[in-house]
């Protein structure tokens, strides 16, 4: 995917003065809040043109050539009021540590969540009052200095605005109540969620083994028949806010677990699918989720994979899976994002031969 600078994400026709030909996606109503918020976080929402809706669609512009899966057309908006959208420029730091500042940022609600260089965490407070600034949807900014304990919880504190950590997020028709200081939670994981919701045969069982506040069971049981859900995480705030979000968008085939997968899942009926969010690790639990799918069944693994050895590393894993007793290929891997200079997180689709 190519980004396009701002003075050439339109293109302006002889005669036309107050509106432009401006590449956008075209996005359904019930899910053009959750798109317009994935393109803030990801920096790709051009602020040029206005937004316009039709009666069904939402018509969003971009300066990428491609978004997901969303259709990519060239449509006729008007040009936006040009108040100031990106917080870098009105962050008060020093100029010669303005190119540190990031370029993306989590927006889990009404909350971002950024991560700093060490040179930028005495500025931090300036940062997330521009940001606010630049931004009217935001509430709060909080800052991400890492992981911490057995639970991989983030480590943050608020820089900027009010209230608490916890927040409601929307994404595909589905509302979900996270708390980024207790449990994790990714928000560009909503076009993954969707993906594998569209999968999902009638009737599946179906098994998330590292769950947090249950995105992956929620969207799957709002967009698909699922005969049910088991949805397992260790965290017990996790847990509590998972059912939570049980109750909120009043599903009935999702059966909350606190303990260990590894452990639980030789307790639970032989899964049709089974999702590994849990990518510094998943690996280690794979014998245990293979040992519980039915032949035929696939295993949704995310995993940190160096990009230049991700063949060698899956030919590995098929390697290692065949001296335990099971008989797997890798149906399809996607690169969901970047995770170092050298490294991606991927999802394999790791499908259960024998």
């Amino acid at each position: 995917m190519s980004v396009r600078s701002e003075a050439h994400s339109e293109l302006i026709y002889p005669g036309s003065i107050s509106k432009a030909m401006t590449l956008c996606i075209r996005v359904p109503k019930a899910f053009a809040e959750e798109a317009r918020k994935r393109l803030i976080s990801e920096g790709l929402l051009s602020t040029a043109s206005k937004i316009r809706t039709d009666e069904e669609s939402v018509l969003i512009p971009i300066s990428s050539d491609t978004f997901g899966d969303y259709d990519v057309i060239d449509a006729d908006l008007e040009p936006a009021h040009r108040e100031e959208t990106d917080y870098r420029n009105v962050a008060d730091v020093p100029e010669e540590l303005k190119e540190l500042l990031p370029n993306s940022y989590d927006v889990i609600g009404d909350v971002a969540v950024m991560k700093f260089p060490d040179e930028l965490i005495p500025y931090a407070s300036s940062i997330g009052n521009a940001l606010l600034r630049t931004q009217p949807s935001l509430r709060a900014v909080m800052m991400d200095t890492g992981v911490k304990g057995e639970l991989r919880v983030r480590d943050i504190r608020m820089i900027a605005g009010t209230g608490a950590s916890e927040t409601k997020h929307k994404e595909f028709g589905v509302t979900m109540i996270a708390d980024p200081a207790k449990a994790y939670f990714n928000p560009r994981l909503s076009t993954e969620r969707m993906r594998i919701a569209s999968s999902v045969k009638d009737d599946e069982v179906i098994i998330d083994m590292f769950a947090g506040v249950a995105p992956f069971p929620l969207v799957i049981a709002k967009h698909s028949k699922p005969s049910v859900i088991y949805s397992i995480d260790m965290n017990a705030d996790a847990v509590g806010l998972a059912e939570r979000n049980i109750r909120l968008n009043k599903m009935k085939n999702i059966v909350t677990i606190c303990g260990n997968a590894s452990v639980i899942i030789k307790d639970l009926p032989p899964a049709d699918r089974i999702i590994m969010n849990l990518p510094h690790s998943a690996d280690e639990f794979l014998h245990d989720a293979l040992s519980n799918l039915k032949k035929g069944g696939t295993v949704h693994m995310h995993k940190i994979m160096e990009r230049a050895m991700s063949s060698d590393i899956i030919s590995k894993l098929v390697d290692d899976m065949k001296a335990d007793g099971h008989t797997i290929r890798v149906g399809r891997m996607a690169e969901l994002k970047t995770y170092s200079p050298t490294m991606s997180v991927y999802v394999l689709d790791i499908v259960k031969e024998q």
